[in-house]
């Protein structure tokens, strides 16, 4: 397996394995969010999408790496951090450290920037997702917790954040997001 930058030749495949993951597991349906999720050119702009491919190329999961505050798809205006956005592992590939592998390719993009930190939101019904990363150390943030008005209160991000390399955990203002 190899982890790497996706090809703009690869941006449909990539957003149409983020929908399809996303979709098995989201029992409110992803509505417009799907369009957003497809856009992966839209977030090559302004993030990094990386990629884990198999040895004949395959496309095994994806993950969006957001390099600081400035990027159109922070969710966060903490200048010391970095964010994980849309970790999706292939339905055929789940179980064999594609998730850890994406997700220590962005701790090690954010170390080598210099950031201290690394944030990000799932929702409550990615129970696979929660335990990756308490697993690699997040910790859960309830000040970072946000819901879509558009749901009414049922849709809610749960934030998570973990501290790098021994940096003071220092609580952070509450961070206002967008989906």
């Amino acid at each position: 397996m190899e982890i790497r930058l996706g090809r703009p030749d690869e941006f449909g495949a990539i957003g149409e394995l983020v929908v399809d993951v996303y979709d098995a597991i989201d029992p409110h349906g992803l509505g417009e969010y799907a369009d957003e999720l497809r856009d992966v050119a839209g977030r090559a702009a302004s993030a990094d999408i990386l990629v884990a491919v198999d040895g004949d190329g395959s496309l095994l999961g994806a993950v969006t790496y957001v390099p600081g505050p400035a990027s159109t798809l922070a969710e966060f205006d903490d200048p010391d951090a970095a964010g994980i956005r849309m970790l999706a592992v292939a339905q055929q590939a789940q179980g064999r450290g594609i998730g850890r592998a994406l997700v220590d390719a962005c701790l090690g993009r954010a170390r080598a920037a210099g950031r201290r930190r690394v944030l990000l939101h799932t929702t409550d019904w990615m129970a696979t997702a929660h335990r990756l990363y308490a697993g690699m150390g997040f910790e859960r943030d309830p000040s970072m917790d946000w819901h879509a008005p558009e749901s009414e209160g049922e849709f809610w991000l749960r934030g998570f954040r973990l501290q790098l390399d021994g940096a003071a955990a220092t609580q952070q203002p509450e961070q206002g997001v967008s989906r």
